[in-house]
């Protein structure tokens, strides 16, 4: 999807201002999921920040028919996340499971879009996402591997057809599977039927490039940055945390696993 734009080009795509110091409360889900809505602390900004900043925006949103051509370097923005999750399994059985994405991986994308891409791709979206009047609907193509020795590794891939976005991604995860005893919280009979589970660790290093249109570049290099980050930063997080705990809850739910009280799962 494009950015909120008549034209093609990611220089045109100004859309009204919505100050992104609103609560994610007040934003309307009932279509797609909304990251414009968050506060100054989940950005890492101040009050004071913001308010320049969304200034800035509306002043030249107003004179937006003196901007100039002039075209803006790319800006990278980078994120480096790590997660945890444990299922109540043993590794073999969580990795038939995992190699089956198939039948869970668009179930428990939702409420985010997931449609198929080949027989390992997804094209992803995530609803809107920006700040200071510029937003991205973002879609990016993700190639589910097939594991190598406990390993499993999601990559970028091109999604077929899909117009010039005015934006880059660059998805980069690993996850990977070790088994953990459950000695120390179990014994006897329970012990015996559960010997193990498996814990799961991935790493996300993620990349996107934006050129932005002009009256981005009314702020500060560093305010751009940071709040660039944060934005990613943020989205990031929210995906990631729902996307672990629903397959969390997926895979004891579809293997009829009931997880005992005296062992703590982490999510």
């Amino acid at each position: 999807m494009q950015p909120e734009s008549t034209n093609r080009t990611i220089n045109d795509a100004i859309a009204p201002i919505s100050p992104i110091g609103e609560s994610m409360e007040n934003a309307d889900s009932s279509e797609t999921t909304d990251f414009t809505h968050m506060k100054p602390s989940d950005l890492g900004i101040t009050e004071a920040q913001l308010d320049e900043a969304n200034h800035l925006a509306a002043e030249e949103v107003e004179n937006i028919e003196d901007k100039n051509k002039k075209v803006y370097p790319l800006t990278q923005f980078r994120n480096h996340f790590v997660g945890y999750m444990d299922l109540f399994a043993e590794q073999s059985v969580v990795m038939t499971y995992l190699d089956s994405h198939q039948g869970w991986f668009k179930r428990c994308a939702h409420p985010f879009k997931a449609e198929p891409i080949g027989t390992t791709g997804y094209a992803m979206g995530v609803g809107r996402v920006g700040a200071f009047g510029y937003y991205v609907y973002p879609n990016v193509g993700l190639n589910l591997l097939p594991q190598e020795n406990s390993v499993y590794r999601i990559v970028t891939i091109p999604i077929p057809d899909q117009e010039p976005q005015g934006y880059e991604v660059d998805f980069q995860a690993e996850m990977r599977l070790q088994p953990r005893s459950l000695a120390e919280v179990l014994s006897g009979e329970e012990l015996a039927q559960n010997p193990t589970m498996t814990s799961i660790e991935w790493d996300l290093n993620l990349t996107v490039t934006l050129q932005f249109p002009p009256f981005i570049h009314r702020m500060s290099k560093d305010m751009i940055q940071k709040t660039g980050d944060g934005v990613l930063a943020f989205v990031v997080k929210h995906v990631s945390n729902s996307l672990t705990a629903k397959v969390q809850n997926d895979f004891h739910k579809t293997h009829n696993i009931k997880v005992p009280k005296k062992v703590k799962l982490r999510k």
